[in-house]
């Protein structure tokens, strides 16, 4: 890292001025970094400066979610994760509006991990879903409360006051917030109070579904906002690992750094004990600089006793998915309703078809590498300074391994350069932590090369799937099969969060979510299993989309198969089975429409796509495939189509468009919508066609963008994107869009060439191995 440091009048548009110069600069104003011990670390992205906004004069909370002040300012407390999503703006976005404040006068503030701000986590396309109740009803009370106040004051019903545009206003009478927080308005509201309170009409939401700014664009575009890797504080040390070779079963032996001493601010070498098992076999660098802590860790020589790891690769993992899926009884049983015997519809059955299907290792590749800062602080809190998407997951791992109590640690919120799942597990923060404390609170600032990012990376595990369906004489479905199996990130790290089946296991759902889908289809049994010997050999992780990235790929490539297996439109016969009836018809307040409305963008990308078409090229075709986002319980129905072609003698894959239609409910932020559909389906292409490593020895063997290569810029196509137009509840949008590519590319393929690809990603040698045996 480059810490080059400037005067501190240098102005944003001196020439040649890069960001990381600007920080610097700032730095010496000090406008941003050598914050105070209680201060916060982040420069808040919601307000012009980037500093967290103070009241002017009183201030008035009508829940914790945010405060009004005497100047009319809407300032809203953020539990969400900031990663280029602007989430901040559209949780303001939902109170604002409820609330009736000026979009000018809200401002956002990501908050720290104060135990009151209850459960914070940012994933699962849950941010928008989940606030949507909380803060409409937190705006609605900050609405009766300014109305309240307003009709005492002029002695009038309150019926015939009205809030907008940052006034209250009734008849002839008009007066804005600030004014009415600075004459001492102080009513509460108890919770019973707040669920009970009337929402608005969904036809009187004045900014829902508007083109407005965003909230953080400027900070986030100026070089103001701040991330992790940018945060620093007085007196701090430089800290960089050196990694045991695999992730667990490695005890350092012994430590030479002989050949460290002579570079300059080389310190020492530190041998971690982590009580909470995070990182074990970890040993630190410390130095004065992050250069010479690197440059140190290059000649620090340790010595290992490894573990049964060592001998583990992806076939091993994969042998051992495909032994859990032959075992008809391992695994547990999700409820898929009571639809009947499956083991007999298969016995009677006229027909049967079954495939596998199976994904690579997966690493998430964020571009800012993880890093943490961590000291001791004056009150004797630790305070860690990093980019995070799950707080109450971290927090306890940390109080495990430094020894304190829950109130003995805080995490302070910074922008994430990226995040994908690889930010909800914390496990980066642990290290940091370990080494202050070895050297008695001292702060300490770790930052993974991007080569130990990616051995240390909670990746996407090697997965499987099979599928069986059986079919009676008049090749009517009677009855499916469904098996998963996988490393569970959940059960590693937060088992709590797992549900039992109906058999009594326990079951990981994000490594389920997709396989309970929405399709009719008679007798349905679905098993999620466990796979032991990846997560004793790595630390699964979750990764943009979870199960559904995979497991709809086997769903929705079956699918296709299946009806051509029978002689059936692969577009009729989806449509054909999704069926509104019983557990598929949906339930209020989420899931309405059930199968109706996956039936309908399904339909709708068919035309908008010009699926069937019979005028296309040579080898060249259109796949669809449709799903429904991140699980039941949140479904966001998604119908995706993809124009490719491919090249028989090199066996390349072109992908020419993509066309996506999006029921998400509500759309809160269409600009915001559309970017997180967009970026989710060039991510979901790129785990089709180009993403993939695999472990050998334990050990991922593609560490950095050199060999590991996902999607570049001249190989993204055009997309074409619709969103539904709806009332319903908004649901998530971060990450069903990676979910339909895959299938749909590969539903493509056989339609163009006659081939099955059944492997992601779908390589070029692939594709000329299928070409050649006509099937894969």
């Amino acid at each position: 890292m480059d810490e080059q440091r400037l005067p501190s009048d240098d102005r944003l548009d001196a020439p040649r001025l890069s960001r990381r110069a600007f920080l610097v600069s700032m730095c010496a104003a000090g406008a941003v970094f050598g914050f105070p011990r209680s201060g916060l670390a982040a420069m808040n992205p919601g307000t012009t400066d980037g500093q967290p906004l103070e009241a002017a004069g009183r201030r008035y909370e009508p829940t914790l979610w945010y405060w009004i002040d005497t100047e009319g300012r809407v300032n809203v407390n953020v539990i969400r994760a900031e990663m280029g999503q602007h989430v901040g703006t559209a949780i303001a976005r939902i109170l604002a509006d409820e609330l009736g404040a000026r979009w000018q006068d809200v401002h956002i503030d990501h908050v720290d991990s104060d135990p009151k701000w209850g459960t914070m986590v940012t994933g699962g396309s849950w941010s928008v879903w989940q606030s949507w109740p909380v803060y409409r009803r937190a705006g609605a009370a900050g609405r009766v409360a300014l109305a309240e106040k307003a009709a005492a004051l002029w002695g009038v019903n309150v019926d015939s006051v009205t809030v907008a545009d940052g006034r209250v206003s009734a008849g002839s009478r008009s007066i804005g917030f600030g004014e009415l927080v600075r004459q001492g308005l102080d009513r509460p509201f108890s919770e019973d109070e707040l669920k009970a309170l009337p929402l608005k009409p969904h036809d009187q939401l004045t900014l829902l579904g508007q083109d407005l700014k965003a909230l953080d664009i400027d900070t986030k575009t100026n070089g103001q906002a701040i991330y992790g890797i940018d945060a620093k504080v007085e007196g701090m040390v430089h800290a960089a690992p050196i990694l045991p070779p695999t992730r667990y079963d490695c005890v350092i032996t012994a430590i030479d750094d002989s050949a460290a001493k002579g570079i300059k601010g080389y310190r020492q070498t530190l041998k971690l004990d982590d009580p909470s098992g995070t990182a074990p076999g970890w040993a630190m660098v410390i130095a004065d600089s992050h250069w010479a802590a690197r440059q140190a860790a290059d000649r620090v020589k340790v010595s290992y006793r490894t573990g049964d790891a060592t001998d583990v690769g992806e076939a091993e993992i994969q042998a051992e998915n495909r032994r859990l899926i032959d075992d008809s009884g391992a695994g547990a049983i999700m409820d898929t309703g009571d639809t009947g015997d499956v083991d007999a519809a298969f016995a009677d059955a006229a027909d049967t078809f079954q495939a596998d299907y199976s994904t690579q290792t997966v690493l998430h590749f964020q571009l800012e590498p993880v890093n943490a800062l961590v000291f001791r602080n004056d009150d004797g809190v630790w305070e860690v300074h990093t980019g995070n998407q799950w707080q109450s997951l971290c927090l306890p791992w940390l109080q495990k391994a430094l020894g304190v109590d829950e109130d003995q640690v805080v995490m302070r919120t910074y922008m994430l350069g990226g995040g994908f799942g690889r930010r909800l597990n914390g496990d980066y923060a642990i290290p940091a932590a370990l080494a202050s404390k070895a050297l008695d609170g001292k702060p300490v600032k770790m930052i993974l090369t991007r080569a130990d990012d990616s051995h240390f990376d909670s990746v996407r595990p090697p997965t499987l799937s099979r599928l069986r369906m059986a079919f009676d004489a008049d090749k009517k479905v009677v009855a499916m099969d469904s098996a998963v199996a996988s490393g569970w990130p959940t059960k590693v790290m937060i088992p709590g969060f797992m549900p039992k089946g109906t058999n009594g296991e326990p079951y990981d759902p994000f490594s389920s979510d997709g396989i309970d889908h929405w399709y009719g289809v008679g007798a349905q049994r679905a098993r999620a299993i466990s796979n032991e010997l990846a997560e004793h050999t790595f630390r699964p992780g979750w990764l943009r989309s979870v199960s559904p990235g995979w497991i709809n790929f086997a769903v929705e490539s079956f699918m296709d198969e299946a009806a051509r297996h029978i002689g059936a439109d692969p577009l009729r016969f989806r449509l054909d089975h999704f069926k509104a009836e019983g557990r598929n018809a949906g339930l209020a307040p989420n899931s309405v429409g059930g199968a109706r409305r996956q039936a309908a963008v399904l339909e709708r990308v068919a035309e908008l796509s010009g699926y069937g078409r019979d005028d296309l090229p040579a080898d060249s075709a259109i796949g669809i495939a449709t799903t429904y986002g991140q699980s039941r319980d949140m479904p966001t129905w998604v119908g995706g189509a993809v124009h490719l072609s491919v090249d028989r003698e090199s066996g390349r894959v072109h992908v020419h468009k993509i066309w996506l239609v999006v029921d998400c409910g509500t759309v809160v932020d269409p600009n915001g919508a559309r970017a997180q559909v967009e970026g989710s389906a060039l991510w979901g292409l790129s785990m089709a066609l180009y993403e993939g490593t695999e472990f050998k020895n334990g050990r991922v063997v593609d560490t950095n963008l050199d060999s590991y290569q996902p999607l570049r810029m001249i190989d993204a196509p055009e997309i074409e994107i619709e969103l539904v137009e709806s009332t319903e509840v908004p649901v998530g949008l971060g990450e069903p869009g990676t979910t339909v590519v895959a299938p749909a590319i590969a539903n493509g393929i056989q339609a163009a060439v006659g081939a099955r690809l059944r492997h992601l990603p779908i390589t070029p040698a692939a594709v000329l191995e299928a070409l050649k045996e006509g099937s894969a």
